[in-house]
């Protein structure tokens, strides 16, 4: 079993970047394929970015973050990232670090898909 650990959040200005981490302990990280997700006050959680480590290192996005958010990751510091830039109030929730054993990496941005999660870390965006 894997855990997970969110890092990186805090409060930026519109316009700003942040970076969070998503660090594995107890496995591989490269075992599973992982998600990033957000979840704002009073709403549900929703889908951020994915990352296949089956498919070669395949990243895919919201439509919505596509051109702002940059997800990656490295195998050495066993850990996979989220770069946002050009940040805005709406961007402000909890994001979580998901991670999932499964193949059919058709359903990555469903939450059900991804087994393990973490603590998720805050970002808030002031205007």
């Amino acid at each position: 079993q894997v855990q997970l650990v969110e890092s990186g959040g805090g409060l930026v200005q519109t316009g700003g970047s942040l970076r969070l981490s998503c660090t594995a302990s107890g496995r591989s990280l490269d075992s599973y394929n992982m998600g990033w997700f957000r979840q704002a006050p009073e709403k549900e959680r929703e889908f951020v970015a994915a990352f296949i480590w089956s498919r070669g290192g395949f990243a895919s996005y919201a439509d919505s973050m596509k051109d702002r958010f940059t997800i990656s990751g490295n195998n050495a510091h066993n850990t996979v990232y989220l770069q946002m830039n050009s940040l805005k109030p709406e961007d402000t929730a909890v994001y979580y670090c998901a991670g999932s054993s499964r193949n059919n990496y058709g359903l990555r941005s469903s939450l059900n898909w991804y087994d393990y999660w973490g603590q998720g870390t805050q970002v808030a965006v002031s205007s």
